[in-house]
């Protein structure tokens, strides 16, 4: 559910709870946050899905990173999670043992620890993570934070969910799944420590409302345009293989339903490509708005500490996304 979707959900609500003033976001950001003092604020997320891959021990872990994300998304740093799993009943223990094992391996690589959660029986597999983190109060990333003249780079590639889906369909190759894998289980903490050293302020993470999707709630929510590259913007390398076989999630269709009205493409992009920028991604990069004087250090500082990162676009005065070649 998009962020303007889940206001008018909520909007019953509003009235009943009057936001205290220590609660510095809340509906429309990527995470709850509360500061505690004038060092600290608290950094509130949960997340959880059905599995995405095959394997127990991948799913855990894909699921575990993809919910960290939303730490990281905020610049924060997680510090402890909760489980949240919703099994079969007649699943094996050994497939729930690997799927939790996963999980808790991935947020021990984020220097995190899992203090417990809660299990319930459902039909289907579901798993993820309640995650708090810290993050000092004024250098919290935000979605509002872009502005005119910063240039937008995106830590991961995309085209995993028309990948996965490939998967679920049964015409996924095992190599192209596992280079899916590799990124999906791959943390954010790097983009995040970027993020914080740079003392950057716009920025969110692309998962389930695709590229344009998120890219659009940040724009809208600062108050500015994206001018997006398409040939710059990376793929993994069998992206465009399943979208001309038209293996995109039902997500991907949703998104390009509600987020397409707000987009303008290139005439001579074809439905493939742009059916790939609407691709509902899970635990996918960061996107962040870095001002243009600190593009050079900031790519540097990324190569040295072994984080991908794409310049992809530019913030500009207006409104909407155009995506030009």
């Amino acid at each position: 559910m998009s962020a303007e979707a889940l206001a008018h959900v909520l909007r019953p609500l509003d009235g009943i709870f009057t936001p205290p003033p220590d609660l510095l976001t809340g509906v429309g950001d990527d995470a709850a946050l509360w500061r505690l003092d004038d060092a600290r604020a608290l950094v509130v997320t949960t997340d959880f899905f059905t599995p995405v891959v095959d394997t127990p021990y991948e799913y855990g872990a894909i699921a575990a990173a993809n919910s960290l994300s939303d730490v990281y998304a905020m610049g924060g740093q997680p510090f402890l999670a909760l489980n949240i799993a919703n099994m079969p009943g007649n699943l094996p223990h050994e497939i729930v043992s690997e799927i939790l094992r996963g999980g808790a391996e991935k947020v021990k690589e984020a220097g995190a620890i899992i203090v417990g959660g809660h299990t319930v029986q459902d039909d289907e597999p579901k798993y993820g993570l309640v995650v708090l983190g810290f993050v000092h109060p004024e250098k919290a990333l935000t979605k509002s934070g872009a502005r005119p003249g910063d240039v937008l780079i995106l830590t991961k590639p995309l085209g995993f969910g028309v990948t996965t889906t490939a998967l679920k369909r049964g015409i996924a190759d095992p190599d192209h799944i596992t280079e899916a894998i590799g990124w999906m289980t791959r943390l954010n903490a790097g983009a995040a420590h970027l993020a914080r050293e740079f003392a950057l302020r716009g920025g969110t993470d692309i998962t389930g409302f695709s590229l344009l999707g998120h890219g659009w709630e940040m724009a809208h929510a600062s108050g500015v345009g994206f001018r997006l590259s398409f040939s710059q913007i990376p793929f993994i390398s069998c992206a465009r293989h399943y979208a001309e076989r038209g293996t995109f999630p039902g997500g991907s269709a949703d998104n390009r339903m509600h987020f397409g009205p707000h987009v303008t493409f290139h005439p001579d992009l074809d439905e493939p490509a742009q059916m790939l920028l609407f691709d509902a991604q899970t635990s996918g990069g960061l996107l962040l708005a870095v001002p243009r004087e600190n593009v050079a250090d900031f790519l540097t500082r990324a190569k040295e500490i072994d984080q991908p990162a794409w310049v992809i676009g530019d913030v500009v005065a207006g409104t909407g996304i155009e995506v030009g070649m």
